[in-house]
């Protein structure tokens, strides 16, 4: 039985703007991408913000935390012994996450692209 009391509509908002200022951006060697099509296991086709498709695993430390579905908006990091063909998923952008970036201009190029 789960005994938490549910939110109001106060502390909801409170959790949204909380994920909002804790929205990671890319750093370093890191990409945004959208998840095209799981493939099984736990991979995945991501196409990724610098023009490249990737085929991404999601990390042990992540697989039973982690729910991907396609359409999803990920943060990207490309092996860097496998070429540019493979990455890790680091984080996965919840919907209104994924609006802040959208504001921000970062999924442009993703978005204009067709499936």
């Amino acid at each position: 039985m789960d005994k938490r009391k549910p939110l109001s509509a106060e502390q909801q908002q409170q959790q949204r703007e909380e994920d909002i200022r804790r929205t990671p951006l890319p750093r370093d060697r890191q990409v945004l991408g959208i998840c095209e099509q799981r493939v099984g296991g736990s991979r995945m086709k991501v196409r990724c913000l610098d023009g490249k498709n990737r085929i991404c695993r999601i990390p042990g430390r992540l697989k039973r935390k982690l729910w991907i579905r396609e359409g999803d908006v990920l943060l990207i990091e490309p092996w860097e012994l496998g070429g540019d063909a493979k990455g890790d998923v680091v984080f996965k952008y919840k919907p209104h996450q994924a609006d802040v970036l959208r504001r921000k201009g970062m999924l442009k190029s993703l978005e204009t692209e067709e499936f």
